[in-house]
């Protein structure tokens, strides 16, 4: 049996790591490898970040931003009124941080309808999954 598809990481830390090894390949001119850890962050967010139920235009990471100790993260959610119908979007950053138990979670932008909340619970479970 293959011991290596055993192990697995949360998803916030297998995005660390290739934070990390991006900004390595930049700092020494490694553009393959640059790329190939640029392709492999944003399939992992395309594949496990929220898209949909409200998170109608999905969640993009803002690798600019990025470091071994951020990620940021930009969505938006469209809301909806009593009716059921779509009544506007609130624009958002999602920073993560580490801390002693995890990680911090800091949800930016207007509060409509306390969807903060709601924001930073969607990312947390996310972030946790385990990925191989």
């Amino acid at each position: 049996m293959d011991t290596r598809l055993l192990y697995t990481r949360p998803l916030y830390q297998v995005l660390a790591s290739l934070i990390t090894a991006r900004q390595n390949c930049e700092a020494t001119k490694n553009h393959e490898w640059f790329e190939k850890h640029e392709s492999r962050i944003l399939s992992l967010v395309k594949e496990h970040m929220p898209n949909g139920s409200g998170f109608d235009a999905g969640t993009q990471i803002e690798l600019a931003e990025c470091s071994e100790n951020k990620l940021t993260f930009k969505t938006a959610f469209h809301h909806m009124d009593e009716q059921g119908g779509y009544d506007g979007w609130t624009e958002h950053f999602v920073k993560i941080t580490p801390s002693f138990h995890g990680f911090n979670i800091r949800v930016t932008g207007r509060d409509r309808n306390e969807i903060k909340e709601y924001i930073g619970d969607t990312f947390n479970y996310a972030l946790n999954l385990e990925i191989a």
